[in-house]
């Protein structure tokens, strides 16, 4: 019989395992949203300083052209924040189902050496 003050190691490094996986999905998630916006911004001070360069000659148009370019940016960037969105909602899906999975799968572990830690009524 094993001692119950023993750690088992394979446990404990299974969970951390499982901790790094969760947490390398979503920085990678954050990586890639911060990429979208960074993209947004440079598109965005693109259109200011060409338009700018038309603002000496043909002013109210170069304002519309301006302000048609922007709107058309912020439209794409809210549609790739709305997929970022849904890809969330998957990511979280798939790290509760994976936790849940393993937290059963651990405490049938545990269960199965004879280390539960339930009490009887007296």
């Amino acid at each position: 019989m094993r001692d119950r003050n023993q750690i088992d190691w394979n446990v404990w490094m299974d969970t951390y395992k499982e901790g790094f996986r969760a947490f390398e999905a979503f920085a990678r998630f954050n990586y890639a949203v911060a990429g979208d916006v960074l993209e947004a911004g440079f598109a965005q001070a693109k259109a200011t300083l060409g338009a700018r360069a038309g603002f000496g000659t043909q002013g109210t148009q170069a304002l519309a052209d301006l302000l048609e370019k922007q709107a058309e940016l912020g439209s794409q960037l809210s549609e790739k924040i709305r997929e970022r969105a849904q890809e969330f909602s998957t990511l979280a899906a798939e790290v509760q189902d994976s936790v849940g999975s393993f937290a059963s799968a651990a405490t049938h572990r545990t269960r199965g050496n004879g280390r539960s830690h339930s009490r009887k009524a007296a």
